[in-house]
């Protein structure tokens, strides 16, 4: 199920707690709870329903500006039943809990005995040493760039790094990855086991980052030196629309993310 951005902002300011839907069967179940750049967002209802027992509470509950445009948004396929679905905000991802939680020694142990078996289960050999290599020495750069850099095609290199982001070892940013601190850990765990020095990292920026604005917004704030909510959270909205690449939306996504 397809939630917009801005959507996906009203879920968590609590303003945005119904969606409809047109569907041949519901695709989402009641209790799923899906996986978005803001968190989880939890289905608690799926009801088909007939669009002319619509009302304004429901358009305003789905984040339309009225019923006239709920329905308009409703128009398309209508041989398809409306299907009433019930969303609300349902915390913080749990694999940006593992990203910031150190491993413990044992932990870092089945992590790697982890990585060990993907790399033995892979058609094309090992792999997940070099992928947290290449994250870890080149933050932040795009995915083709750093496939490249292993001489593997893109989409078969990002397969992998999702493989790795569900460990909680990497982190996926508006452009490129990072490796988290329980990334870092199994990487220099196998450092020092093979008698090979651990990489002095540079800090993480102090501050909140920012929220995920997409990569030209992300571009343009960084070229300014903007890295962080702190760095932007009272500068004028003309300001930042006047950096090339940053829109509408992400000055929306910013200002939602100074007001939490």
């Amino acid at each position: 199920m397809r939630i917009s951005p801005t959507e996906l902002d009203a879920v968590v300011a609590g303003t945005l707690d119904l969606a409809f839907r047109r569907w041949d069967r519901p695709r989402v179940l009641v209790g799923t709870r899906m996986r978005t750049r803001v968190g989880l967002v939890e289905v608690t209802s799926v009801d088909e329903v007939d669009p002319a027992t619509l009302t304004e509470d429901d358009a305003r509950r789905a984040g339309a500006r009225d019923l006239a445009a709920l329905l308009r948004g409703l128009a398309a396929d209508p041989d398809r039943p409306v299907f009433r679905v019930g969303i609300r905000f349902a915390g913080e991802d749990p694999r940006a809990v593992l990203r910031r939680t150190p491993p413990t020694a044992d932990e870092v142990a089945a992590l790697q005995a982890r990585l060990d078996r993907l790399d033995r289960a892979s058609s094309s050999g090992a792999w997940t040493a070099a992928t947290l290599a290449v994250i870890d020495a080149h933050s932040e750069r795009r995915a083709p760039e750093l496939a490249d850099e292993l001489g593997r095609p893109t989409p078969e290199f990002k397969r992998d790094v999702r493989k790795l982001k569900e460990l909680g070892l990497t982190e996926s940013l508006d452009i490129g990855y990072r490796l988290s601190l329980r990334g870092a850990a199994v990487v220099d765990a196998a450092l020092r086991a093979a008698g090979q020095p651990v990489p002095e990292r540079a800090p993480a920026p102090e501050g909140t980052p920012l929220p995920s604005l997409g990569a030209p917004a992300t571009r343009a704030l960084r070229a300014a030196g903007l890295t962080t909510l702190e760095a932007v959270a009272d500068l004028p909205e003309a300001d930042l629309l006047a950096l090339h690449g940053v829109g509408p939306i992400a000055v929306a996504r910013i200002r939602a993310a100074v007001g939490r």
